[in-house]
């Protein structure tokens, strides 16, 4: 069993930042790749980053390409997700979910609001 908990979402001007947290407790969790999803009201949920075991590779979706940073901290079970130059269409629910392909294992989500 995995556990995945989100935390970091508010409510945020246009241009402004947050840091999404996401505490992962289970086995073998620090040596999982990691990726943050987000759904929007209306809109299927899609990808956003990812991070290897190491958090030595990364990718993110090209609408957050330059503005957002994956990292972890494996001695803490914890990946985040540093979100600069917010936009109103970043608002959405953010997940981190685990591990690539299939991820089996997600967390509730944090609301994330972007206001202009």
């Amino acid at each position: 069993q995995v556990q995945l908990v989100e935390s970091g979402g508010g409510s945020v001007q246009a241009g402004g930042s947050l840091r999404l947290s996401c505490a992962a407790s289970g086995r073998t969790v620090s040596s999982y790749a990691m990726g943050w999803f987000r759904q929007a009201p209306g809109k299927e949920r899609e990808f956003v980053a990812s991070i290897n075991w190491s958090g030595t590779n990364t990718y993110y979706a090209d609408s957050v390409k330059g503005r957002f940073t994956i990292s972890r901290v494996n001695a803490k079970n914890t990946v985040y997700l540093q979100m600069n130059s917010l936009k109103p269409e970043d608002t959405a629910v953010y997940y981190c979910a685990t591990p690539p392909p299939n991820y089996d294992y997600w967390g509730r989500g944090t609301q994330v609001t972007v206001s202009s």
